[in-house]
């Protein structure tokens, strides 16, 4: 049995599979596990992550890519179009498998482009309220693993998934992170002020980078009471290109205010685990951080009727702002606030993820051998 875990997308989605891939290689002996991507650079990129599992007997690949489109993707990241063509151009090599796992939905497309044998699993990545996790095309997929009941409810209620189909229980990337934790701990700042983290969306109709970006970093460039870090969801700025770089030159003369605009310590929980309150908008880097219930404000840039739809749910566990000013003291009074969403939080997280106590990678690498009847 050969098993492809693809990625086609951006490196952040990698976290999110990879640790079931290094479970099956190690586990079943009678799977070869195959790991593919477009460039060198994310190759080298996924070796750094299974090196943290040694002897893990996996088998590396590049897409097979013409130099040009190879080198741009490179250059300037993946799109729509590019993910697309990796998958026509690269579908024979998709047909060797019994199964292909992502992270993604534009492998979907391969059954389109007559890659109809192997089974299709999607692992998922992230576990937001957005639409865009529900999206009605799930349906198309062969196998589903997920995190935990509030995902598979809504799944369920939109008839995307039915039994037999799905393991819930399933959040992969925390694995992995507790293993970089265990390698390092990093130090964020030289001092022991609160530490905020504004985290704006990617997607101009739900982020609040382009109304109140620059207003709200500005605010904290001439006070002593709390670091920050800005890192935006890795694709707002992916990739980062020198104009924008140059663009937050004024506030790296900061000691107190850290910018990241796409690093892998952006992707790799580093700031959601250090940081004392989030700032931002409607990513699911939300729910991660509230793993280690802790304030939250929300940022409604766009004047969302946000109160009764569900994919606004995490806005219920903080303050919600709908304008950047006085976002110092907005901050100060979050803190006082928390008792008040301190249990919502607490709810919301075992809703989300479940319990949380031990690793989830083997859950999934047994659902999808047990799914595929592989003794």
């Amino acid at each position: 049995m050969h098993f492809l875990f693809s990625y086609i997308a951006q490196p952040h989605q990698t976290l999110h599979s990879l640790p079931i891939a290094i479970e099956l290689a190690r586990k079943y002996p009678n799977i070869k596990v195959h790991v593919a991507c477009t460039t060198e650079k994310h190759l080298t990129y996924i070796k750094s992550l299974a090196s943290l599992y040694p002897n893990t007997p996996l088998q590396y690949h590049l897409f097979d890519l013409p130099n040009v489109l190879r080198q741009t993707i490179d250059q300037q990241g993946t799109n729509a179009g590019f993910k697309l063509l990796t998958l026509y151009l690269n579908r024979n090599f998709f047909k060797r498998f019994s199964a292909i796992i992502v992270p993604e939905r534009t492998s979907l497309y391969l059954k389109q482009f007559g890659v109809t044998e192997p089974k299709l699993i999607w692992t998922r990545h992230g576990a937001g309220d957005r639409a865009i996790g529900f999206a009605k095309d799930i349906r198309k997929f062969d196998f589903i693993l997920m995190a935990g009941k509030k995902i598979e409810q809504r799944l369920l209620q939109q008839q995307s998934i039915r039994s037999g189909q799905y393991q819930t229980g399933v959040y992969a990337k925390f694995d992995i992170i507790h293993k970089l934790r265990e390698q390092y701990q990093p130090t964020l700042f030289k001092n022991n002020k609160p530490i905020i983290l504004y985290n704006p969306h990617f997607k101009r109709h739900l982020s609040s980078w382009h109304k109140f970006g620059h207003q709200i970093l500005r605010q904290f460039t001439n006070q002593n009471q709390y670091n920050l870090i800005f890192a935006p969801h890795f694709r707002l700025f992916y990739p980062p290109s020198k104009k924008d770089n140059d663009s937050f030159k004024v506030y790296k003369q900061y000691p107190h205010i850290l910018i990241d605009l796409g690093s892998p310590k952006s992707i790799d929980m580093t700031y959601t685990i250090g940081a004392d309150l989030y700032l931002g908008d409607v990513s699911s880097q939300i729910s991660e951080f509230l793993v280690k219930p802790r304030p939250c404000l929300f940022l409604n840039a766009h004047h969302a009727q946000w109160e009764k739809d569900e994919n606004y749910e995490a806005w219920k566990l903080g303050s919600v702002l709908s304008s950047p000013l006085n976002i110092l003291e907005k901050i100060d009074k979050s803190f006082f606030l928390q008792k008040n969403f301190l249990q919502l939080q607490k709810d919301y997280i075992r809703n989300t993820f479940g319990t949380l106590n031990s690793p989830t990678a083997h859950i999934g690498a047994k659902a999808i051998v047990d799914y595929l009847q592989i003794r």
